[in-house]
């Protein structure tokens, strides 16, 4: 079944193009990786697909089975099933984990709401799955929390939404190979037939870890090649200047 179906999609920021047609296609159960220098639209892309309003799509179709979410708001497309790790998660003083994500459950899952108590002895399925330590809840949401603390909290919030399409917007960037280590596992714990996921990267470290289906590479608003795992391994040893002038 597919999942994702983006077509001939092109977006802009206050009138200025950053995409320029982009062509990508996710079934269930699939991993991609998206990878490509600084200033290509990586991130761009996954802000636009998850409907951020500074990113005006200009045209194009962005389907989610089989139906148009181009004319949702984020937190449609969230009960839709889509989801966006963030590069850099915010901090949110006062706001305990533990209550954000009971409540993020709630607004995304309306017919299976969930009390305090119900959602406690879920959220501690999903730690021990992910190896974390049920501390972390109990904390103000991301505030005072280390680069790899931030990651895996996202992917915790990623195994309590059960989303369908995930996104991971450079989980990797800022952690160190142990963190990486455990937010990757985390990552293949989650995934499941049912799920598909995007792994937007710069490098080919993550990749280690999880093992993608398919590997795209996006330069100028574009992607300009998609093959399987041996794509990364030759920008890893040639970088990207080879593509950029074929």
């Amino acid at each position: 079944m597919i999942a994702l179906q983006i077509e001939k999609l092109h977006v802009s920021i206050d009138g200025k193009k950053i995409l320029r047609g982009i062509d990508l296609q996710m079934k269930s159960g699939e991993i991609h990786a998206l990878m490509g220098p600084n200033g290509s639209g990586k991130s761009t892309l996954a802000s636009a697909l998850m409907g951020h309003p500074q990113f005006s799509v200009t045209s194009g179709l962005i389907q989610m089975f089989g139906k148009s979410i181009k004319g949702f708001s984020p937190d449609q497309r969230a009960q839709a099933g889509l989801f966006l790790s963030f590069q850099y998660p915010v901090e949110v003083p006062g706001l305990s984990v533990e209550h954000f994500l009971r409540s993020a459950y709630n607004a995304i899952h309306p017919g299976d709401t969930l009390s305090p108590e119900a959602f406690r002895r879920v959220l501690k399925q999903k730690e021990k799955l992910l190896k974390i330590d049920n501390g972390i809840t109990e904390r103000s949401l991301n505030e005072g929390f280390s680069g790899g603390e931030k990651k895996k909290l996202e992917i915790l919030q990623m195994a309590i939404l059960q989303p369908r399409v995930a996104i991971l917007d450079e989980t990797d960037s800022g952690l160190d190979i142990d963190a990486l280590r455990t937010v990757a596992q985390g990552v293949n714990a989650v995934m499941h037939p049912k799920m598909s996921i995007l792994v937007i990267t710069h490098y080919i470290r993550i990749l280690k870890y999880i093992q993608p289906d398919f590997v795209h590479v996006m330069h100028g608003g574009r992607i300009i090649k998609t093959g399987r795992k041996a794509l990364a391994s030759k920008i890893e040893q040639q970088g990207y200047d080879w593509l950029k002038s074929g």
